[in-house]
C-alpha cells in the first residue's frame, strides 16, 4: 500500500501522519527486501517527512545532532543512499535536498512542482509523462537510466498571500 495519494503537499495537513505512512511502508519495503531499518535510517526518514520542504544531507546531520544521534556526514549518506535505493525518497537534483517519496514501491519518475518561494514539493504522478519521455528519446537511439523532472513556480498558499499583499 502507497502513500495516500490524496495527500497533497500544497494542502495543509498533519505531518505525523506523512511520517507514520512512511515508516510503515518503509518497514513492509525492507521486509520485503530482506534489508533493515536501522533507527538511524529510520530518524533520517522521518526528518525528511517532517514537512515537505527538501532537505540537504547537512542540514539533515545538524538535525539529528540535535535529536541526539551523533552521526558523522558518511553515516547521514549512507543511510540517504539506502533510502533512495529502496525507493522511499528522492534527490531534487537542482536544490541537492531530499524530500519523501508518496509512491514507495512502486517504479515511476520523479516529478516534482517546486515552490520558488516557500520551498515546498509536491510530487506528481504522470506515469504517460515518463513513457512519452522513454518514447522521445528511443526515437533518438538513447535508452534514459532515469528521469527527474523539477517544475518551479508558486503554490496556492504563496499565490494567495502575494494576492493578500498590497502593491
Amino acid at each position: 500500500m502507497s502513500h495516500s495519494r490524496d495527500t497533497d503537499a500544497f494542502s495543509p495537513h498533519d505531518h505525523r501522519r506523512c511520517i507514520r505512512t512512511a515508516i510503515a511502508e518503509a518497514e513492509r519495503i525492507c521486509l520485503e527486501h530482506n534489508s533493515r531499518l536501522t533507527p538511524q535510517r529510520q530518524a533520517v526518514l522521518e526528518l525528511i517527512w517532517s514537512s515537505h520542504k527538501p532537505v540537504g544531507a547537512y542540514a539533515l546531520l545538524e538535525q539529528l545532532r540535535e535529536l541526539g544521534h551523533n552521526g558523522q556526514p558518511p553515516t547521514v549518506y549512507r543511510a540517504l543512499d539506502f533510502l533512495l535505493q529502496h525507493g522511499l525518497i528522492h534527490r531534487i537534483e537542482s536544490l541537492n535536498a531530499y524530500t519523501g517519496c508518496r509512491h514507495p514501491g512502486e517504479h515511476h519518475t520523479g516529478q516534482f512542482l517546486i515552490c520558488s518561494q516557500c520551498q515546498q514539493v509536491a510530487e506528481l504522478d504522470d506515469p504517460s509523462l515518463g513513457s512519452r519521455i522513454e518514447d522521445s528519446a528511443a526515437r533518438h537511439g538513447f535508452v534514459a537510466d532515469s528521469q527527474v523532472i523539477e517544475i518551479r513556480g508558486t503554490c496556492p498558499q504563496c499565490q494567495q498571500q502575494d494576492s493578500h499583499e498590497p502593491r
